[in-house]
């Protein structure tokens, strides 16, 4: 089974190589690997809590894209796309706040630094806070929820809120008595996390201290580089490593053998400038070819929104699905599902046909079964069981639940059904999108149909 991992960046300023280190490159790294399932989007509906600037946020848009497809995203492999291209999201966001506690909430810490900042200078505690700011979390977990993601790689600063997250998962899972969502876990690259800038504090835009990755070319690199604030210690003096800004930046980039090369050099009292230089070099070396990439799709935006229309298609195939369940479950249907829901089990039996499972055993002697529609058309197959009596404690379970109780993940192909967190039945491969959405429609109302007669 594969391990989805979600990640995105704010579309608010230039992309810098705490960005890259921090996020952008061990998720492209990650989705190159066969048991990962890569979900990489660029955060815009987030950015509007801290930028007003239309222009500024647009042009971040197509910079971070650039950025990422430069950095070896593969698009074919990975489901690349703008959070503010799928409508769930903040459909989803309403589903969380309504049980999202208020207590939780006051606890955030960009919330609480805002506040603690207004005490500290006599001003209300809430004067210039927005709701946006307030509720950044639950917005960050709609994110996450939508998709199921295993694994969110984040900044130490950043782990709240994938905790945040779980906990709103768990309570609408508990709330409405099914596994609706998967319970996300931070994933933390020690030594890279978080990267420090030009003055020794965490490189971020906000501190203005940040080192561009393409803006500008080799001369900016060069120069924000030979910027980063070092100790007074002479040339032929021993530096402390541990204590470097610039060490720990170059340690970012470099293998084991060059970072161990490095550290003996300035114990043995390399000069602060020719050490710049040395780090200058060695990112330089894995920047150049990916600076000639980006070059070549900020010349042609039109191929960056063909990719992100593609993707965005594909995320919603997931979310759209997701929140049809969740709006099943929290009573806002359609009338003509609810009538169908809500059918007595007497009027149902009255019906001269229903979907139908249907057991049998494979040449390897184990146990599967298949779900028919009450015209006779295979809906499901579902996952080989050792054990008859699990396969049929199997197709029990799934006539008490309805498709509101189920999770239908929407492939290219066709439709898997899990059932808390597992695959445990997909449906038959199709030969068009079109197809394939039809197909659930009829699966969905079957499964609605053996829960009404059950």
């Amino acid at each position: 089974m594969q391990t989805r991992v979600l990640t995105g960046i704010t579309t608010t300023g230039t992309p810098h190589l705490g960005n890259y280190v921090g996020a952008i490159r061990p998720a492209v790294e990650a989705s190159r690997r066969a048991d990962v399932d890569a979900f990489y989007f660029m955060a815009d509906y987030h950015a509007l809590i801290k930028s007003d600037d239309a222009a500024r946020i647009e042009r971040s848009r197509l910079e971070i894209a650039a950025t990422w497809l430069a950095a070896g995203l593969d698009p074919q492999r990975v489901t690349f796309y703008r959070q503010s291209d799928i409508p769930e999201i903040p459909e989803l966001t309403w589903f969380l706040t309504c049980v999202a506690a208020k207590g939780m909430l006051n606890r955030a810490h960009a919330y609480k630094a805002a506040v603690d900042r207004n005490t500290e200078t006599g001003e209300d505690a809430d004067a210039g806070i927005t709701a946006g700011l307030y509720m950044y979390p639950v917005l960050m977990a709609a994110d996450i929820l939508a998709f199921d993601a295993h694994k969110v790689p984040v900044g130490r600063d950043q782990i709240q809120h994938i905790e945040m997250a779980r906990d709103l998962g768990q309570r609408f899972n508990h709330i409405h008595g099914h596994e609706f969502f998967v319970l996300p876990e931070a994933l933390i690259e020690e030594q890279v996390a978080t990267l420090p800038g030009l003055d020794g504090r965490k490189m971020s835009k906000s501190y203005d201290n940040t080192i561009p990755l393409f803006a500008g070319g080799k001369k900016q690199l060069r120069e924000a580089i030979m910027r980063i604030v070092t100790d007074s210690r002479l040339p032929g003096e021993p530096k402390d490593p541990d204590n470097s800004a610039l060490f720990t930046i170059f340690r970012a980039f470099a293998s084991e053998t060059e970072t161990a090369v490095f550290r003996q050099t300035l114990l043995d009292g390399l000069g602060w400038g020719d050490a710049k230089q040395v780090l200058y070099e060695r990112i330089e070396t894995d920047v150049a070819p990916m600076r000639e990439r980006y070059e070549a799709f900020m010349a042609d935006p039109a191929a960056i929104e063909t990719i992100l229309q593609q993707g965005a298609q594909k995320a919603r195939a997931i979310a759209t699905p997701k929140i049809a369940a969740l709006r099943d479950a929290l009573g806002l249907r359609s009338a003509n599902t609810s009538a169908a829901i809500t059918a007595s089990p007497k009027t149902v039996a009255k019906q001269d046909k229903m979907p139908r499972f249907a057991s049998f055993r494979d040449a390897d002697g184990n146990f599967r079964f298949r779900l028919f529609s009450a015209e006779g058309e295979e809906l499901l197959l579902s996952i080989s069981f050792a054990d008859p009596k699990a396969a049929g404690a199997l197709q029990k379970h799934l006539k008490t639940l309805g498709a509101a109780g189920t999770v239908l993940q929407i492939k290219p192909q066709g439709v898997t059904l899990e059932l808390d967190g597992k695959q445990v039945a997909s449906t038959p491969d199709y030969r068009d999108e079109q197809s394939r959405d039809e197909a659930l429609l009829r699966l969905r109302e079957a499964l609605d149909q053996l829960a009404a007669q059950d």
